[in-house]
């Protein structure tokens, strides 16, 4: 099968560490807002938590925009991160009954620089910049560790 020159650039120098907190970003296909659908959204969710169930990842913070998720995870031990968002997009797409994901992610490896509570509020601050609510707390569709 052959791979798109953009998929395997975003595949170039990704390794998965476990423990690492990473910055994920996963698009719908074609962009189609499917998350306006409060059901389509919650089922992604559900699915999201899952991942920690499994052991997949521990969630530190994430949005579900109408078109995109950020999520800011810890990888869990023995998990390759590639594996780890297949089953989360496999996970919600049979919850949902309709596949929903565009192939490939955005990964971010943070670096001990970096400030994890900064990325998180970046994170969930998502949908007022878009304009979508007026105040964070009114989106339903986020949660972060530290609130």
């Amino acid at each position: 099968m052959h791979t798109p020159p953009r998929q395997s650039r975003l595949r170039t120098g990704r390794i998965s560490i476990p423990g690492q907190v990473y910055h994920l970003t996963f698009v719908t296909r074609s962009r189609r807002p499917f998350f306006n659908d409060f059901r389509i959204a919650r089922a992604a969710v559900c699915a999201l938590r899952r991942a920690a169930d499994r052991g997949d990842a521990d969630t530190l913070a994430y949005v579900l925009m109408p078109d995109h998720l950020h999520w800011l995870m810890v990888l869990g031990p023995d998990r390759s991160l590639g594996k780890v968002v297949q089953a989360f997009k496999s996970a919600s797409a049979r919850r949902v009954g309709q596949p929903i994901w565009q192939s490939g992610f955005h990964d971010h490896a943070l670096r001990t620089d970096e400030d994890c509570h900064a990325i998180a509020r970046y994170i969930v601050a998502n949908p007022l910049r878009r304009g979508l609510v007026a105040r964070v707390g009114d989106y339903p569709h986020w949660d972060a560790v530290w609130l």
